[in-house]
């Protein structure tokens, strides 16, 4: 199935990673959002469960092994092509982890890897969808970085 004008949504992770106080964040590396900071995420495989695919990907782009917790957030990213057609809708499912091992390293797909307080969160540029999930977990306010 195209991930582009697609049939039907795709379903996605993200991963917060958390330690001490910190929120691990990805910089995009590749378009749509190249510079852009961002949770580790992709796309879950078919036959996946999402608690499997937000390990897989943790490792894919952090190096990390983590222990997968609870859920914190869903959200719809919903693009529309100038016509109005649905050019692509993915379901996000965002999980809270805990490092249990491997090494802190980038992934092919992103330009850097660091962790975050949230007031240096508060400075960084992030997709818009970034800031209700921000705001859910830290219970505060964050202002749009252009």
């Amino acid at each position: 199935m195209d991930r582009l004008f697609p049939a039907r949504p795709w379903i996605a992770v993200g991963v917060l990673i958390v330690e001490s106080d910190r929120l691990l964040l990805i910089q995009r590396g590749h378009d749509p959002g190249r510079g852009l900071w961002a949770l580790p995420g992709g796309m879950v495989d078919l036959g996946e469960t999402a608690r499997a695919a937000a390990a897989r990907e943790a490792r894919e782009e952090t190096g990390l092994d983590v222990e997968v917790g609870e859920l914190i957030w869903i959200a719809d990213a919903i693009g529309r092509a100038p016509d109005g057609r649905v050019e692509y809708h993915n379901v996000i499912v965002d999980f809270l982890a805990t490092p249990t091992g491997g090494s802190p390293r980038h992934g092919d797909d992103a330009m850097d890897l660091r962790y975050f307080s949230a007031d240096e969160i508060d400075r960084l540029p992030m997709s818009r969808t970034m800031y209700p999930l921000l705001e859910h977990y830290f219970r505060r306010s964050f202002r749009p970085v252009a």
